[in-house]
């Protein structure tokens, strides 16, 4: 078992990023469904149950078993006053001569280009290094995704390349520019066109 502690909890200074619970549905789904087309572009076609309670509970028992198993940290983004703002999720976490991560995320349309993501991904990384002992974490976005990719890059990961035919976003399979952040970085600037 990767993770000792079952109940995980960062705190940084505007937001606590935990587990999800079965209680943060109507939030989880209202941020969803209010934001559902600012979220579209950019992430692959959800079934119609995709906002139900029911696929809902299924996505709460695969974030604990998977942490449980080491395999994801998939995490909650709240305010201190409890709004529900969006997720990020370390995923594909491989171990051994790897020691990496795949890093994903996304918030509700009303919280974005607040600073709230490039908080959450700091503390993310800092806890993927620091308490996973993770030497690499990955990310991935589409080219023309100017406000993710300045989020990585203002977060600390560089730019190395692109995937073709990366993964299927809004029902194609597109090309990714892709991002790393090492523990010991010992890279040089690297410009992304």
């Amino acid at each position: 078992m990767l993770f000792s502690r079952p109940n995980i909890r960062i705190e940084t200074e505007r937001m606590i990023l935990r587990l999800p619970k079965l209680s943060d549905y109507a939030g989880w789904r209202n941020v969803r469904q209010n934001g559902a087309a600012f979220l579209a572009p950019w992430e692959p076609n959800r079934g119609p149950d995709h906002l139900s309670k029911q696929s809902f509970r299924q996505r709460v028992y695969w974030s604990s078993r998977s942490t449980r198993d080491g395999r994801s940290l998939p995490l909650f983004l709240f305010t201190h006053q409890g709004q529900f703002l969006g997720a990020a999720t370390l995923d594909n976490i491989r171990r051994g001569p790897a020691q990496m991560a795949n890093l994903g995320y996304w918030i509700g349309e009303e919280y974005a280009r607040k600073g709230y993501m490039s908080e959450a991904v700091r503390a993310i990384v800092d806890y993927g290094f620091t308490e996973l002992d993770l030497s690499r974490i990955e990310a991935a976005c589409l080219p023309k995704n100017a406000a993710s990719r300045g989020l990585l890059e203002t977060c600390g990961f560089k730019y190395e390349g692109v995937a073709q035919a990366y993964l299927q976003i809004a029902g194609r399979w597109r090309t990714h520019v892709l991002y790393a952040n090492l523990r010991s970085d010992r890279r040089g600037r690297s410009d992304a066109e």
